[in-house]
């Protein structure tokens, strides 16, 4: 297999489960045996057809046997869905405001709606609601590991945060503009939806190909696996991991009252400061708030997460790489060199300058003609371009790039597979005979052409209405545009998600793209609004797509019936809106002088950065212009980006072929641009301990100590210790951040600067 990394060289637990499912629906307490290798070769021919294309990893995880009996969608699963969902949903969206934050943590829904589904299976009553075709049973029989499962995929599902806020969110915060609830929510399940759609494409592909093994997939069904052992004869090693769970949870809860509220300066240790904290040059290399953190270590999870474990250790190599080149070589060079702007435009900064510095008015540059906000030339030609700070101009060419290089390397690398596919299915032959594949079309079949269609209808509709009648300033025709951009992107994205668990971002492109369509249509409306609203239609076509993907791939591993899968993503996306919908307006109305930097906020973290960082983007790209904007000779270099995207990938499958031996089939272009996009404007802590854990994890311990991942406890230590942080984060908003209690400064935790770098801005 070509493309990002291959599956051998994910961390895996060479402990096979072996599954007799005829006897555990005879006799529940049957035991479920876990055997080696070596045992499982014995019961099944790794060399035939059905298991030959499977990788290693996923045969030491996966069972091959299906009981198709068990139920999956019952009272019990949906109700505990929908607990969850409320609760991540409410974790998630706080997440959105903050410059960093750990994403909520499936991995203890999966722990804890295991014994509360068990204990619904004890007390609830046999009792079937009687509605018709519509009745159902309170309580069907005992619990079952589909249940668990979907579960876990619905709370996935609906408890991401939801990017479409981020359209009445900058309404409010830059333009004081309070849009009608109805408008938010049915343009936010809108775009969710229709992202659900274009997962069709991808299916016969991603999902049914075993060699796209969807990491982050493969360790959720791992503590499935887990947890379904737990409690049987011969279960003490899941017995074990149980228990590290719990304790690294507790462990990490605790802990990080230190960073997030006691003892902030624990949260970016800033050694060059110690030495010299008033001296801007030392303080500017050493600080990870606001400087490039150079030799700075973080305690605080927050900055690290769990993906020094799941990510692929080559993948953890070429984002620190990107790191180290963006952010300890060029800022310094550009920053101490007075090159590309700086220090005119602080290169700090994603925000945008008028020629001498001063943040850009972009308010004077809207003139209200018939209740509707338009660009006012006059104002324009006497305010001027717009300029930004060098980091996010190649915040800019790096987006380019990558976007570009995403089709390119999927072509290269992955374009004969999809040949062969394509021959396939023309053939009406099954693309994939894998053993896999073959348990769901045998009991459950897959969802129907027309399915897909009524599922793309309903949401293409709902937006239509919205853009028409709902005041985002969206220009109609942009709206279908949008739409095929999105779909065009969604494959070569998820591709490369599907082989790393990395998510590559396409607003960038997204936004170019609508500024030049409104350029050459006049009496378009130029409100920063409307490329946001355009953006986040288009971007959630892929963005809402990956994480349908994920959670099929998982119910494929586990053999949930398709239908049954997507029918509650969907309502998970429907109940999770309206909570995100409501912890934005509270934010907004708890947090407004932080966000709008009214009061600086101490610890850097209630910036809403990434809220600035769009509607300066919706400034560039459609209030002033990409003709206006590349009219300046300083914008020229952005369109190299292009380029470069497509001769980059091109220079590596071309070294490939020539040097296999090399690896360099693992040196994904598209990651490394896009991984060089990221802003570090206002926390640089983070990468540096990163590549450290993830090198002791994925390298070390994997190579040399491979017996902590034959036990299973790496996994589920990094489960543990994201979901510790979530829940610290959670209690500390709610305990403290609702009742206005606040910690008292003292040394580690400086009024000034937490990390004691007091001189890090000239």
């Amino acid at each position: 297999m070509t493309g990002l990394a291959d599956p051998a060289e994910l961390p895996r637990d060479p402990q096979v489960l072996v599954i007799d499912e005829k006897s555990l629906q005879e006799d529940p307490k049957s035991e479920i045996r876990s055997s080696s290798p070596e045992d499982a070769a014995s019961q099944y021919d790794w060399d035939s057809e059905e298991f030959r294309d499977i990788p290693e990893l996923v045969r030491s995880i996966v069972s091959f046997e299906d009981d198709p009996s068990l139920t999956v969608a019952t009272f019990r699963s949906v109700s505990l869905a929908i607990f969850f969902i409320v609760l991540g949903s409410f974790v998630s969206q706080l997440g959105y405001f903050r410059t960093t934050t750990a994403p909520f943590s499936v991995f203890f829904i999966i722990l804890v709606s295991d014994p509360m589904g068990r204990s619904m299976a004890r007390v609830l009553p046999n009792y079937t609601v009687p509605l018709g075709r519509f009745s159902f049973s309170l309580n069907p029989g005992p619990w079952s590991t589909k249940e668990h499962a979907l579960v876990g995929i619905a709370a996935n599902a609906g408890s991401q945060g939801q990017w479409s806020t981020f359209l009445p969110t900058n309404a409010k915060l830059y333009y004081g503009i309070d849009y009608h609830p109805a408008v938010s929510l049915f343009f936010g399940w809108g775009a969710a939806l229709i992202g659900f759609s274009f997962a069709a494409m991808c299916r016969q592909i991603l999902i049914y190909d075993p060699t796209f093994v969807f990491p982050l997939s493969l360790q959720q069904v791992t503590l499935y696996r887990s947890m379904e052992q737990k409690g049987k004869e011969g279960s003490d090693r899941a017995s074990r991991q149980m228990r590290v769970f719990w304790i690294v949870l507790g462990t990490t809860f605790l802990w990080q009252f230190l960073p997030e509220f006691v003892f902030p300066f624990t949260a970016s240790l800033a050694p060059l400061c110690w030495f010299a904290s008033r001296n801007h040059v030392v303080n500017f290399l050493g600080s990870g708030i606001g400087g490039i953190g150079l030799l700075n270590i973080t305690l605080d999870w927050s900055n690290i997460t769990s993906t020094v474990i799941t990510y692929p250790y080559s993948v953890q190599v070429i984002v620190f790489v990107a790191f180290v080149i963006t952010t300890w070589i060029l800022i310094p060079v550009a920053y101490f060199g007075n090159i590309w702007g700086s220090p005119t435009y602080n290169i700090m900064s994603n925000g945008l300058f008028t020629k001498n510095g001063t943040s850009y008015p972009f308010t004077k540059v809207l003139s209200v003609v018939n209740g509707e906000q338009v660009f006012n030339q006059t104002m324009y030609n006497e305010v001027g371009l717009a300029y930004a700070g060098a980091q996010y101009m190649w915040e800019i060419f790096f987006s380019y790039t990558s976007y570009l290089s995403a089709f390119v390397w999927f072509g290269l690398f992955l374009g004969p597979k999809l040949v062969n596919i394509y021959k396939a299915r023309r053939g009406r032959r099954s693309a994939h005979t894998d053993r896999l594949t073959k348990i769901i079309e045998a009991s459950y079949g897959d969802i129907t052409l027309y399915e897909w269609i009524a599922l793309f209808t309903f949401p293409f509709v709902i937006l239509l209405v919205v853009v028409i009648k709902g005041g985002i300033y969206m220009p109609l025709f942009t709206y279908f545009i949008g739409l095929l951009f999105g779909g065009a992107a969604t494959l070569p994205m998820a591709s490369i998600y599907a082989l790393s668990g990395f998510t590559v971002k396409v607003g960038l492109f997204n936004e170019l793209i609508y500024g030049y369509m409104i350029d050459g249509v006049k009496g378009s409306s130029r409100h920063p609004l409307g490329q946001l609203a355009y953006r986040i239609i288009s971007g959630n076509v892929w963005y809402d797509c990956y994480p349908v993907l994920e959670d099929q791939k998982i119910g494929h591993y586990l053999h949930l019936p398709p239908r049954q899968v997507i029918g509650i993503q969907i309502m998970a996306v429907i109940v999770g809106l309206p909570v995100n919908y409501g912890v934005m307006l509270w934010i907004l109305h708890t947090k407004y002088d932080y966000l709008t930097g009214i009061t600086p906020d101490p610890r850097g973290q209630w910036t809403a950065q990434d809220f600035k960082s769009y509607n300066t983007d919706g400034i560039q790209y459609a209030l002033v212009g990409p003709t206006r904007l590349f009219q300046n000779a300083v914008y020229h270099p952005l369109t190299y980006g292009f380029v470069v995207g497509v001769i980059a990938p091109l220079l590596v499958w071309l070294a490939h072929r020539r040097f296999r031996h090399w690896g360099l089939d693992k040196w994904n272009t598209t990651i490394f641009f896009a991984s060089a996009a990221s802003f570090r404007g206002n926390i640089s802590t983070g990468p540096l301990t990163s590549i450290i854990v993830g090198t002791m994890f994925n390298f070390y311990l994997y190579r040399y100590r491979h017996h902590f991942w034959k036990t299973g406890r790496i996994y589920i230590s990094g489960a543990a210790l994201d979901t510790g942080f979530n829940l610290n984060l959670l209690f500390i908003f709610v305990a403290f951040g609702t009742t206005g209690i606040t910690m008292v400064n003292w040394w580690g935790n400086n009024a000034q600067s937490t990390e004691r770098c007091f001189h890090v801005k000239a």
